[in-house]
């Protein structure tokens, strides 16, 4: 079975860019200290600001399940609502070649 890749993008209202960086920065060190989780990146575009995108890889779908499933993620939903435009674009792919 191959790994899990998954891109998450988040469009962060306009006047609230630093928060949405904030909010989103306070995933990356406890989830990249998970079971499972190869590699998890917050990027934010350089021509729009307010686009932010975690670029992931995890060992399967259950690691990427039980992240999920984690306290840091729930913290995340509950203060990242009214910050951004709309809900997160989640997408989730396996590697082909």
């Amino acid at each position: 079975m191959s790994n899990i890749r998954v891109v998450a993008r988040f469009a962060a209202r306009p006047d609230h860019i630093n928060k949405v960086a904030e909010i989103l920065s306070a995933l990356v060190e406890p989830t990249r200290a998970e079971d499972g989780c190869i590699a998890y990146d917050l990027l934010q575009n350089s021509a729009d600001p307010t686009d932010f995108t975690f670029v992931e890889e995890w060992t399967s779908r259950e690691a990427l399940d039980r992240h999920l499933a984690t306290e840091h993620i729930a913290e995340c939903r509950r203060r990242i609502g009214e910050h951004v435009e709309g809900p997160a674009d989640i997408r989730i792919y396996t590697l082909i070649k």
